[in-house]
């Protein structure tokens, strides 16, 4: 019979038990139907205000109304963010306040990564020009 490992860190159930037991809650789930809003005012407030927010995800996993709310509240310490609900539109209270990092949506800007995309566009290009088809197709209308 196989054992089971057990990890060396503590597992939490919830995204709020998570925030409850942290400074920086760093987000970096993948995007969907399934994380929409998981950082959620509740989950905020448990961050409470010596906390700070980290989002490298997609800015749909965080209730961007409910994130504002809570940095001109001072509900939270602060927030460091790459990825918007609205992009390329920021809210002007996320823009105008001093507790707030805002970048481009850069951390995928690694080497590694880079290097990554730039062989998946050649893969494409020359599985175009061999097969007339894509490796990764992008959705879309067709003509």
């Amino acid at each position: 019979m196989q054992q089971r490992i057990r990890p060396p860190y503590r597992r939490l159930p919830t995204a709020r038990a998570l925030a409850e037991a942290c400074d920086a809650l760093v987000v970096t789930v993948a995007g969907g139907a399934g994380a929409e809003g998981l950082v959620s005012a509740a989950v905020l407030d448990a961050l409470g205000p010596e906390g700070h927010l980290v989002n490298v995800a997609r800015g749909s996993v965080v209730d961007e109304p409910a994130l504002v709310a809570a940095v001109e509240e001072g509900r939270i310490a602060g927030a460091a963010l790459d990825v918007f609900a609205d992009e390329p539109n920021v809210p002007r209270a996320l823009l105008d306040s001093d507790r707030v990092v805002l970048l481009p949506h850069i951390a995928s800007a690694t080497r590694e990564t880079r290097e990554a995309m730039a062989d998946l566009v050649l893969r494409n290009v020359e599985r175009f020009m061999t097969e007339g088809v894509l490796l990764t197709p992008v959705p879309g209308p067709t003509h």
